[in-house]
């Protein structure tokens, strides 16, 4: 059975409900009577189990991140004209 929160709008009380999916909603906040009690939309959790899962299937790969290279004086290319250039010339290349 799946787990709802709901919180009311009048006065602000929240709690989580186990509930059936055919049960009806519920509307009539138990702190304070009011109508105004809401099912709040959650994310979902799941827990894999069973033979064939582990902690680490979907940790990400065990490969390093690439390491950006900095660019040097002769990979950068050279302004054609300081009027154009976004650093008025003043970049690596010029």
């Amino acid at each position: 059975m799946p787990i709802y929160a709901y919180r009311c709008d009048s006065c602000g009380f929240a709690k989580d409900h186990l509930q059936k999916l055919s049960d009806a909603l519920l509307t009539i906040c138990p702190e304070c009577g009011q109508a105004a009690y809401t099912k709040q939309l959650t994310a979902a959790g799941f827990q894999l189990k069973g033979n064939g899962w582990y902690a680490t299937d979907f940790k990400g790969s065990p490969t390093a991140p690439a390491v950006a290279k900095t660019p040097t004086a002769e990979s950068v290319a050279p302004c054609a004209s300081a009027a154009v250039c976004p650093s008025a010339g003043t970049c690596a290349g010029s």
